[in-house]
């Protein structure tokens, strides 16, 4: 009886772990995009530079976390069901067509830096904090 317990106590501590280590999304957008909220569908076809210009024909500019980073592998699942490396081929593939990929920060406040500053920015931050400065489209659980 007294292993079950353990076995049942370290099961209920490595799913809390798990849990505890995804964290919400906030795709964030710079605050002269004319979208109120933007589709998964959207967002991704955004990401995979099949939508390059907003509705007021601003050019979208996306912008990325470092591939290693836990925010870009939470964002490729659940945008893409995919890896940061296969997106990596994905761009990869398009570069060779002249397109180019998303931009890169290696933090979530450059991300909102660039994001803020740059006209038609998308990009995506931990929701640890709501963001000032910028649109909150969406939020990725």
């Amino acid at each position: 009886l007294l292993f079950l317990m353990r076995v049942i106590l370290l099961t209920i501590g490595i799913l809390w772990g798990l849990i505890s280590e995804a964290e919400e999304l906030l795709v964030i957008a710079s605050p002269d995009v004319p979208a109120a909220t933007i589709s998964m569908q959207q967002l991704a076809d955004i990401y995979a530079l099949r939508k390059t210009t907003w509705s007021n024909q601003t050019q979208i500019v996306p912008v990325n976390r470092e591939s290693d980073s836990d925010a870009r592998k939470e964002f490729a699942g659940s945008v893409f069901g995919s890896t940061p490396q296969d997106l990596a081929e994905l761009w990869d593939k398009l570069r060779f067509q002249g397109k180019q990929p998303p931009l890169t920060q290696i933090s979530d406040q450059a991300v909102l830096g660039f994001v803020r500053n740059v006209p038609g920015a998308i990009g995506y931050i931990r929701a640890d904090e709501i963001p000032t400065g910028v649109k909150v489209l969406l939020r990725l659980p």
